[in-house]
């Protein structure tokens, strides 16, 4: 049994990993893990250069099934390389993802986690609650969690749906984490309003006001950097 995962694997995780290999730099490899805070080995593989040859395979994919085993195979790479490549690939097939998927996504966020896989999930779960809006419970459930990774991307997780965006879940999910000292949390709250109010500023504007004395500074600063002036 393979629990939350798909039983057929489409891609190859191996075929790929070789690729990178082959196009690695190792030179590059210390500055990027220092970059991510030495949490994670690197190939030595830039992102335009990755994208560039995991661009054949994705093409192939199009159309297909979404590859769970293959994003497993993937996330349990030793090099965070690899986890890049399923969250492009995730990217890619976003649109065929269902309410079902939440659970493998959430198994994501919360394995091998840091800011740079997480965020780049959060269009994967806005995509699939633009589409299924009945997956609001989770998101609110996800802005509850003792995992602030999972908190983060229920806050952000609309970031890319602009005037689609649902003001009241959005409203929920900041207000659910408002009183946070942990900076991923309030600079996800920042992030996700800023963004909101290239939509609708006197809403944002309305809300800090609103919300003032229970928002961290970093937040506030961050929701209002487009608005001043």
């Amino acid at each position: 049994m393979l629990g939350v995962w798909e039983a057929l694997s489409i891609m190859d995780a191996h075929e790929i990993l070789a690729v990178l290999q082959a196009a690695a730099e190792p030179g590059r490899a210390p500055q990027m893990a220092a970059y991510m805070k030495h949490r994670f080995a690197f190939l030595g593989v830039g992102t335009p250069e990755r994208r560039k040859l995991c661009r054949p395979f994705f093409r192939a994919a199009r159309g297909q099934v979404p590859d769970w085993v293959f994003v497993r195979e993937c996330w349990q790479s030793p090099f965070r390389e690899m986890q890049y490549v399923a969250v492009d690939y995730l990217n890619e097939v976003k649109e065929q993802l269902v309410p079902a998927d939440l659970d493998r996504v959430e198994a994501l966020v919360v394995q091998k986690s840091w800011w740079d896989t997480v965020d780049a999930l959060d269009k994967v779960v806005g995509s699939i609650l633009l589409r299924h809006p009945e997956i609001r419970p989770r998101i609110m459930a996800w802005s509850l969690h003792e995992n602030f990774w999972l908190r983060r991307i229920a806050i952000d997780c609309q970031l890319s749906l602009g005037a689609q965006t649902d003001r009241a879940l959005l409203a929920e999910v900041i207000v659910n984490n408002l009183g946070q000292t942990e900076f991923f949390i309030n600079k996800g709250i920042g992030w996700a309003l800023r963004q909101y109010a290239r939509q609708d500023p006197a809403w944002v504007l309305a809300f800090i006001e609103t919300h003032r004395a229970r928002m961290a500074p970093l937040s506030i600063r961050e929701a209002l950097k487009h608005l001043k002036g």
